[in-house]
């Protein structure tokens, strides 16, 4: 299954940018990398299975920004943080952080991103965030089209990693700094999720360490005949540090070809532009 090869991936990655999570003492750097392996396999392709079935449903409509579908998705993402014990961030009222319809340009209905928080053990303050959207383009006529690599696969991962990194915290082993786990709506109609987050943000940019976007990583590309690769978009282009680290990190412990062709410059609608200032 080609996305528990992206998790493990972004997991690894993750770690290494919250400069590891905090451990019991008299604990060897052995262990702390065992522990890291541990961790990386704790993934659950059945849950992930599971997940991205209700995602990508007819149910689900499609999950049109502004939809009565894109609502019932938001609620499922909810229910299943909730299930795990993970809630939104202290910082919020609340799961959401609704983009006006205004805007959108009036284009869509408010709608929603949805924010979940695990809080840092030594520098709470400084945030990671990883982030996906969650909507698609929904339906014409009879046609639901329900997204499941786009990006249903993406959804299904952050919702995964919360929920590894959750049982890491409850385990001992804490990340060191704060993690945001955050769905955007509005990708598909213009980056509009990921945009009223950077304009509206929870926590200052300036604390923002990093965004790690996940977007499609659920099917094999043309370009490769098997799914054990991942496009890397971004990382050589706007950071040294976040190359090399890609590189050990890959090197140690997921061992994937990473693909850094699809670089796309021309191509502005990725959520990760909202980002690009950091």
């Amino acid at each position: 299954m080609k996305i528990s090869f992206s998790f493990q991936w972004v997991f690894a990655i993750a770690v290494v940018m919250l400069s590891a999570c905090s451990t019991p003492k008299n604990v060897t750097d052995n262990d702390i990398n065992k522990t890291l392996s541990n961790y990386i396999n704790q993934i659950s392709e059945e849950k992930l299975k599971e997940q991205l079935g209700v995602i990508a449903s007819d149910q689900m409509q499609g999950r049109d920004t502004g939809s009565e579908g894109i609502r019932k998705a938001a609620q499922y993402i909810v229910e299943e943080y909730q299930k795990q014990g993970i809630s939104y961030p202290p910082q919020a009222e609340g799961w959401f952080q609704t983009v006006p319809k205004a805007y959108m340009r009036n284009r869509f209905n408010d709608s929603d991103n949805i924010w979940a928080f695990i809080e840092g053990s030594e520098k709470p303050e400084e945030i990671l965030v990883i982030s996906a959207h969650y909507d698609h383009i929904g339906f014409e006529g009879n046609t639901i089209f329900n997204g499941a690599d786009d990006n249903g696969s993406g959804t299904v991962a952050v919702m995964e990693l919360a929920r590894v990194f959750n049982k890491a915290a409850q385990e001992g082993y804490r990340p060191k700094r704060s993690i945001l786990f955050l769905h955007v709506t509005g990708e598909e109609r213009g980056l509009y999720g990921s945009a009223y987050y950077a304009d509206h943000p929870l926590y200052p940019l300036k604390n923002t360490i990093a965004n790690i976007n996940i977007d499609m990583i659920g099917r094999i590309g043309e370009f490769h005949n098997n799914g054990n690769y991942i496009y890397v978009i971004g990382s050589d282009r706007l950071s040294t540090d976040l190359h090399n680290i890609n590189e050990e990190v890959n090197s140690k412990h997921t061992k994937l070809f990473l693909d850094y062709k699809i670089q796309r410059p021309q191509r502005p609608y990725d959520d990760l532009l909202s980002f690009r200032s950091l």
